[in-house]
């Protein structure tokens, strides 16, 4: 079955009564589609399941918009689809009894502070271009995070597609990051803050952290990307110091450039999946009077 990039696909699963059926939108961009048509509070058959990943293997971002309806378990259950979900882990905060009450799968990302305990974490400010807990020896495969509620500005979140960003690297650099192997920064998230239990420490050299090569191969495609994770604390292994930063500051800039992104603008009821394995995304800062809440499943390989 053939899905083009350039213009939408209709997509038939036929099933004993009912036909699922749904057109795939590519957003124009170096990577994202929107899915049309897709009632997700229902189970899907296998023939959807697999054009649905024929899609996300193509795109890297898939948007399924007005899931408002979408209940807890009915995204849980639609997440499945993707691989084996994570649970949630244990916060380094106590968070409000109604998180700590959802199913283990779920993980809010949110900065409303209820009763005086936060509902999730990652609060309002930015959040840096990285892809999730690469500083682990196995990072999560995919997220899919659904949209509650969003403020009016502000809090969008941008992909970068790692498969261009590679492709297009300078002879050099392609020759550079083929060769060498960087170490993960496990200490800060996403947001910069420290994590408990970690050294806080300006020397790259002394990060803590799982090792991956800068130029990854994804087990699924067999296709190579850039895989750097994020850069604050990221240290490339055999090179001195000021040979690691200079290298790892090129790559940066030649793989988050806008020609490799897209931008999501959410909206209420926004579902987005992504592969996080050959993806970047960051989030842009927002109103801390403003609400913003949501919901992530994380699927592990």
């Amino acid at each position: 079955m053939s899905l083009s990039p350039f213009a939408s696909a209709v997509v038939h699963a036929r099933r004993a009564t009912v036909p699922q059926t749904f057109d795939v939108q590519p957003t124009g961009h170096a990577l994202g589609a929107d899915i049309v048509g897709l009632d997700l509070r229902q189970p899907l058959q296998p023939v959807t399941i697999d054009a649905l990943q024929q899609a996300w293997s193509k795109h890297l971002v898939l948007r399924f918009r007005g899931q408002q309806s979408l209940s807890e378990q009915d995204h849980i259950r639609f997440s499945a689809y993707f691989g084996t979900l994570d649970q949630r882990p244990i916060s380094s905060q106590a968070l409000h009894a109604s998180t700590q009450a959802l199913p283990r799968e779920l993980v809010v990302i949110s900065n409303v502070v209820q009763d005086g305990q936060p509902l999730g974490g990652l609060g309002d400010g930015e959040s840096v271009w990285h892809a999730d807990m690469t500083y682990q020896p196995v990072p999560p495969k995919a997220a899919l995070l659904l949209a509650r509620e969003v403020p009016a500005q502000g809090g969008n979140t941008h992909f970068a597609n790692m498969y261009a960003a590679f492709d297009t690297l300078p002879p050099d650099l392609k020759a550079q990051a083929l060769q060498y192997d960087c170490v993960h920064d496990a200490s800060r998230n996403s947001a910069g803050q420290l994590r408990l239990g970690f050294k806080d420490t300006t020397d790259p050299r002394e990060t803590v952290g799982a090792v991956h090569p800068l130029a990854r191969v994804n087990p699924a495609t067999g296709k190579r990307s850039l895989y750097l994770g994020r850069r604050r604390g990221a240290y490339v292994r055999g090179l001195e110091l000021a040979e690691s930063e200079a290298l790892l500051n090129a790559l940066w800039a030649h793989a988050t450039q806008s020609q490799f992104a897209w931008t999501q603008a959410w909206q209420v009821g926004d579902l987005v999946a992504w592969d996080n394995r050959v993806t970047l995304h960051r989030r842009d800062a927002f109103d801390p009077r403003a609400r913003r809440y949501m919901q992530r499943t994380q699927v592990s390989e």
